[in-house]
């Protein structure tokens, strides 16, 4: 099992910006890709970024220019940098971990989600 510990959400102003964490623990010996996706009221849980191991990168469209997906591999940390946030960007945040175990199997987790609020 991954423990996923999220961090950093809460209440912006638009054009605002906050920095997510999320540090796992436990078994995480094969974890590569990690991400961040969301999920507003009443909408599907979408990507917003990810990155693999390496360091390859992907984003939505929607936050591209605005988001910066990084991590520490030493920490089994990803954080997400979001600068301009737009009311839009209201949502419910969720870490994603990516682990292959040592038969190939692939599993992935969750974490609890952190509110993000873009609201005057």
């Amino acid at each position: 099992q991954v423990q996923l510990v999220e961090s950093g959400g809460g209440l912006v102003q638009p054009g605002g910006s906050l920095r997510l964490s999320c540090a796992a623990s436990g078994n995480i010996f094969g974890i590569n890709i990690m991400a961040w996706y969301r999920q507003a009221p009443g909408n599907q849980r979408e990507l917003v970024a990810s990155i693999a191991s390496g360091g390859t990168t992907n984003y939505a469209d929607s936050v591209k220019g605005r988001a910066t997906i990084s991590r520490d591999n030493a920490r089994y940390t990803v954080y997400l940098q979001m600068n301009n946030l737009k009311p839009d960007d209201t949502a419910v945040y969720y870490c994603n971990v990516h682990r292959r175990d040592r038969v190939g199997l692939d599993w992935d987790y969750w974490g609890q989600g952190t509110q993000v609020t873009v609201s005057s």
